[in-house]
């Protein structure tokens, strides 16, 4: 990509995307429906005009693209590529969350997280992700696994998407078994086992941060309410 900013900058005789397609529900004779639209995410490709790769880390890139917009405008948009993550919300049978204490120097705090990994493993499948690292973060092993939620953690700058499972049935492993020794922060991680209910009370307090944490904790604290009887089994596709 050369030249300057390009935001509102009409793209010539580029033909514009077709519009996005009307979701409202339709009531007698076309007429709005007063439910509102239909609430669902949809895939969708806006036209890329031009992309440039601006750097690249062990974990992330980040690339400019050049948009096309509906009018027929174009706009630069900068995106963080993410090989995605899983977070794990464990629940032992007292229903109380296991959760871990992890430095995160972008932030320069220590936070209390739930388990959590990279995409990082080239064909691994995502629930085997969620497995290794309970097992590595944590020291244990879930028997019943179940999907809480999917998301992406910050679509307008990265497409970044995460899967936060539930897992129960937890057993902890000996240190002796244990094949993965920690290094740098994760050497210095706490565990704690915290109530459901307290997890949820200290995010709406102010007093935890962490993203995946609030989502996969807050998820588990609705879902409960039927027994989690309402959740994905673990190989359910991500859509």
């Amino acid at each position: 990509m050369t030249g300057s900013r390009h935001a509102g900058h009409r793209a010539g005789a580029d033909p514009a995307p077709d519009p996005a397609p009307d979701l409202a529900r339709k009531g007698p004779e076309g007429a709005p429906d007063p439910a509102g639209p239909a609430v669902a995410d949809a895939d969708e490709q806006w036209q890329v005009l031009d992309s440039e790769l601006r750097a690249r880390s062990h974990v992330v890139a980040l690339r400019t693209d050049l948009v096309l917009m509906p009018d027929g405008t174009s706009a630069e948009r900068d995106v963080v590529v993410h090989p995605g993550a899983v977070g794990i919300v464990a629940l032992d049978d007292d229903n109380q969350v296991l959760m871990i204490r992890q430095y995160r120097h972008p932030v320069g705090r220590v936070l209390w997280e739930i388990p959590a990994g990279l995409r990082d493993v080239a064909g691994e499948p995502i629930s085997v992700t969620a497995e290794r690292e309970l097992l590595e973060e944590t020291g244990y092993r879930a028997r019943d696994w179940r999907v809480l939620v999917d998301y992406f953690s910050s679509p307008g700058m990265t497409d970044e998407r995460l899967r936060v499972y539930l897992a129960r049935g937890l057993s902890e492993i000996d240190h002796a078994e244990r094949e993965f020794v920690p290094r740098n922060e994760e050497a210095h991680i706490l565990l704690a086992w915290v109530p459901l209910d307290r997890a949820v009370e200290l995010f709406l307090a102010g007093d935890l941060h962490n993203g995946v944490a609030a989502v996969g904790i807050l998820s588990a604290y609705a879902a409960g309410r039927d027994g989690f009887a309402g959740l994905r089994p673990v190989d359910a596709p991500e859509r």
